[in-house]
C-alpha cells in the first residue's frame, strides 16, 4: 500500500513538473512570436522609410539632372517670329528692348547690361540708374553703344522689330513678343523660353503655376455673374475701344469678363469710339487705360478727366462705381512679364469684387 502511494505521489509530481515546463515553453514561444512580430514591423517600417527616402533622392536627382543638362548645353536654337537664331546658353551680357522681358528677367534674378531708359515703367525704375547703360529707345536702338558693349544676346519685341537686321550684325538677336490673340499661352511660351536660355526652368515653372491659379480664381469670379465689361483707352482726349481678340482682349478671352460689345474691330490701336457709344453700350464695368500718363506730356489731360463727363456719368459702370483705371505700366508698357501679368490679374480681380 505504501509502495502504491509512493508511485501515485511520484506521478503527481511528474505531472506538475511537466505542466510547469509546458507553461514556460508556451510563454517562451509567445515571447518569441512577439519579438518576431516586432522585428517584422521594424523591418517593414525601415523598408517604407527607405522607399520614401529613395523617392526623395530620385526626385532630387531628377531635378539635379535637369539642371545639369541646362548647364551642360552651350547653345540653344530659338525659333521666333523673325527667324531662327542660335544663342549661347546662360548669356552673361544681355541687352533688352522689351519691358515685359525685363520684368521677367528681374523676377529670375538675371541682370541685363543695357536697356532703353526712356519711359521705363515706375515699378522697374531701378533700371534707370547708372548701373545700366542706356541702349537708346524702344524704337531706335543706339547701335554704337550696343556694339561697344559686345553683348552675348539682344532681346527685342515689336517696337524694335525694324532694327532686327542691324542688331543681328552686332550679336545674336531674338524677337520675344506676346501674341495678344492668344495672350496667356504666348506669355507662357516666351517665359519658358527665357527660363531655358538662362537655366531657370524650375523657377519659371513655379511662377507660371502661381499665375495659373490666379487666373483660374479670377475667371471663376468673372463668370459667376452676367456682368459685362468694356475696355477703353484714353489718349490726348480721344477714346478707343478694345474687344475680344484685341490687344487688351485678355480681359474677355482669358479672364472671363463678358464683352459688352462683341463686334469691336480687332485693331492694334483699337476702334475709335465716342462718349455716346459708351452710353449706348452701357457696360456694367468700364476698364480704362490712360495712355497719356506714360507717353503724354505734363499738360496731358488725365483719363479720368476725359472719361467721367456728363454722358458717361449716366452709365451703369459710373453709377455703381465700376470704372476701373488700369495701370499703363503693366498693361501698355510691360505686358507679358511675370510681374505685369500677375498684377493685371489682381487689378481685374479687385475691380470685380
Amino acid at each position: 500500500m505504501k509502495k502504491s502511494l509512493s508511485i501515485i505521489s511520484m506521478s503527481i509530481l511528474i505531472g506538475i513538473f511537466a505542466t510547469g515546463c509546458g507553461s514556460d515553453d508556451e510563454s517562451t514561444a509567445a515571447e518569441n512570436n512577439t519579438d518576431n512580430n516586432q522585428a517584422e514591423e521594424n523591418e517593414n517600417t525601415t523598408d517604407n522609410n527607405n522607399v520614401e527616402e529613395n523617392n526623395d533622392v530620385n526626385e532630387e536627382n531628377n531635378v539635379n539632372e535637369a539642371n545639369e543638362e541646362e548647364a551642360d548645353a552651350t547653345e540653344i536654337t530659338v525659333e521666333h517670329e523673325l527667324g531662327d537664331t542660335v544663342v549661347p546658353a546662360n548669356p552673361e551680357s544681355v541687352v533688352v528692348f522689351d519691358y515685359g522681358v525685363l520684368d521677367t528677367l528681374r523676377e529670375l534674378e538675371i541682370d541685363p547690361v543695357a536697356v532703353p531708359q526712356g519711359n521705363i515703367p515706375a515699378y522697374l525704375d531701378e533700371f534707370e540708374s547708372d548701373d545700366y547703360t542706356n541702349a537708346g529707345t524702344l524704337f531706335e536702338p543706339d547701335f554704337e553703344t550696343i556694339y561697344d558693349l559686345a553683348p552675348d544676346l539682344i532681346i527685342i519685341s515689336g517696337r524694335a522689330s525694324e532694327a532686327y537686321d542691324d542688331l543681328t550684325e552686332i550679336a545674336p538677336t531674338i524677337h520675344v513678343g506676346v501674341d495678344t490673340t492668344n495672350y496667356v499661352e504666348s506669355f507662357k511660351e516666351n517665359t519658358t523660353l527665357l527660363g531655358e536660355i538662362f537655366g531657370k526652368t524650375a523657377e519659371v515653372e513655379a511662377k507660371l503655376a502661381e499665375i495659373d491659379e490666379e487666373i483660374a480664381s479670377l475667371h471663376e469670379t468673372a463668370s459667376s455673374n452676367d456682368s459685362t465689361g468694356l475696355i477703353t483707352m484714353a489718349s490726348e482726349g480721344a477714346l478707343s475701344a478694345y474687344g475680344p481678340g484685341s490687344r487688351f482682349g485678355i480681359i474677355h478671352d482669358e479672364f472671363g469678363v463678358a464683352a459688352a460689345d462683341e463686334g469691336i474691330e480687332e485693331a492694334n490701336h483699337g476702334q475709335t469710339v465716342s462718349f455716346e457709344y459708351i452710353l449706348e453700350t452701357n457696360p456694367d464695368f468700364l476698364f480704362v487705360l490712360d495712355r497719356g500718363a506714360v507717353v503724354g506730356g505734363e499738360d496731358e489731360e488725365s483719363a479720368q478727366d476725359t472719361i467721367e463727363n456728363e454722358l458717361v456719368q449716366q452709365t451703369t459702370a459710373y453709377q455703381e462705381d465700376n470704372i476701373i483705371y488700369l495701370d499703363p505700366g503693366y498693361w501698355y508698357l510691360a505686358g507679358g512679364g511675370l510681374t505685369s501679368v500677375s498684377e493685371m490679374v489682381k487689378e481685374i480681380q479687385a475691380g470685380l469684387e
